[in-house]
């Protein structure tokens, strides 16, 4: 996900100050994320990584390599309506 010159990813510039209503628990295993959290905070996320990422996020990959995890978190929001 690539980010305007503000520093937001394009979905959070698209959608609004929060992109991530829902929570992540990921596994990394190729490629590298940045979150924001909504206070401000960032965290960066690689290969190998295990992570809590709660709601109230924007994120987007950093370099060219594809970002790829495994999400063990709120998967509510992927349920079949």
């Amino acid at each position: 996900m690539s980010r305007d010159g503000a520093g937001r990813s394009v979905l959070n510039r698209l959608l609004g100050p929060t992109v991530a209503k829902f929570g992540h628990l990921i596994h990394v295993t190729s490629g590298r994320i940045v979150v924001r959290m909504d206070d401000g905070s960032e965290a960066e996320f690689g290969p190998g990584d295990v992570g809590s990422i709660p709601p109230g996020h924007d994120a987007w990959v950093v370099g060219d390599e594809p970002f790829i995890s495994i999400d063990f978190g709120d998967a509510l929001y992927a349920k079949q309506q």
